[in-house]
């Protein structure tokens, strides 16, 4: 908290009468910002100090928590606000009282200069929801999240002059699906701009990693690339990550072995046919009547009728890096003329290593799975979250430096309502930006 000398005109005991302002007394209350206060005022040292820097930064997170698109919006809620500019720590009158708007440039400029302070925040938030919650971060979902530039797009200027944005580029991404009456759907979004990747809990759908990216830059890069520094400097997030989940953009081998062989972690990733021959089944090694399909279900055939019956799931031997498949006629009490002369009747062990995109540690074919890929949509969530209530649906950011410092304070103050929330015993309310009356 960026600790603010009060007045005595100013008492704790009326904010806790002001709902509007509850929110913004939790982000500075459990905002763990010290170090990075005192850093820019040991670069300010004996210069004017009309605007104090702890007043300025408590100013740009009450910003963000009551989701001001641009720095005139927030200056016209506090000239009319003397509440929040006393929460702020701004102590002027009249002409004095708010900053202009050349101070926040100034401040801005100093602040993107510390980009690593503002992931320090994020990371101490973080550790310390790994002490509040039980099982945090033991399912983790990955995705990515399209933000805009304020610029419209490349052009053939090469200086950049605080209107063009230099460091964004164009972005695509293609959704298909299929609707209930069988006809296919496409859909196709293009941006110039930016992507944020995010490391979600899924279980309580608060952010564990982020980074940013231009718009062009492919998920599952970018995605090996947050593994491994992970992996390099917080190896304690992949040590308690159980399962990871994710779409069908994240579908690679080599990103599966990884999670798995390097980290324990199941992959729990949706799969896209790559079968170029687009052919239904094919045999499973040498056996003459077990097939499967792109998707990990597995079918055996009667050796005299030739039904086809789907095998059902016997669960992962980690010991054997194996699925075990059951003879659906034993499981289900079903009639089946080859029974005694039946290859699988007691049973099938599928290696992994048959292919490693379609057989995983969770059986793709098990309800177990369907479960934890659901828990994917949390991370959608927490991306719903970023344009209608952090102010990224519409604002005014160019250049990857300053998107980068703004998605950094939005997650902070993300992560610092839900500490603030525990701390308080509201644990129904970690997710809310506006404590419900």
């Amino acid at each position: 908290m960026a600790i603010i000398p009060q007045l005595n005109l100013f008492v704790w005991s009326e904010i806790e009468e002001l709902g509007d302002l509850e929110r913004l007394k939790l982000v500075l209350e459990y905002l763990p910002d010290e170090e990075l206060m005192e850093i820019l005022e040991e670069e300010r040292a004996n210069g004017r100090d009309d605007y104090p820097i702890r007043a300025l930064w408590n100013s740009v997170l009450a910003g963000v928590v009551f989701q001001h698109i641009s720095i005139e919006s927030l200056r016209r809620e506090l000239s009319r606000n003397g509440q929040l500019r006393f929460m702020c720590g701004f102590y002027g009158a009249k002409k004095k009282a708010v900053p202009p708007e050349w101070v926040y440039t100034r401040f801005f400029k100093k602040l993107f200069k510390h980009e690593e302070e503002i992931e320090k925040i994020f990371i101490k938030l973080v550790d310390e929801l790994y002490k509040l919650l039980p099982g945090f971060g033991k399912d983790l979902a990955i995705d990515s999240k399209a933000i805009p530039s304020l610029s419209k797009g490349e052009n053939k200027i090469k200086e950049a002059d605080g209107r063009r944005d230099k460091d964004a580029n164009w972005g695509r991404k293609e959704y298909r699906g299929t609707h209930k009456d069988g006809t296919a759907w496409e859909k196709i979004v293009k941006w110039f701009g930016y992507k944020v990747h995010l490391l979600v809990d899924s279980n309580y759908e608060l952010p564990v990693a982020y980074s940013l990216t231009k718009a062009s830059e492919p998920d599952i890069n970018e995605a090996h690339e947050m593994i491994d520094n992970i992996a390099a400097d917080r190896q304690e997030i992949l040590e308690k990550c159980e399962t990871m989940e994710a779409d069908r953009g994240y579908d690679d081998t080599k990103l599966i072995q990884k999670l798995w062989d390097k980290h324990k972690i199941k992959p729990v990733i949706d799969i896209r046919n790559m079968w170029k021959d687009k052919e239904g089944t094919r045999l499973l090694e040498d056996y003459t009547n077990v097939v499967y399909n792109y998707k990990g279900n597995v079918y055996c055939y009667c050796l005299e009728t030739n039904e086809k019956r789907e095998m059902t799931v016997g669960g992962f031997e980690e010991d054997r890096e194996t699925l075990k498949k059951l003879c659906p006629a034993k499981q289900y009490g079903l009639e089946c003329k080859c029974m005694d002369t039946c290859p699988v009747k007691q049973g099938i062990r599928i290696k992994l290593d048959v292919d490693r995109r379609i057989f995983t540690p969770i059986d793709r074919a098990s309800y177990k799975w369907e479960r934890n890929y659901d828990k994917r949509t949390s991370v959608e969530r927490v991306n719903g979250r970023f344009d209608e209530s952090f102010g990224f649906e519409k604002h005014y950011i160019r250049g990857k430096e300053k998107m980068k410092v703004r998605c950094g304070i939005a997650l902070c103050v993300m992560l610092a309502m839900a500490v603030g929330r525990l701390n308080q015993k509201e644990f129904d309310k970690i997710r809310s930006l506006v404590k419900s009356a």
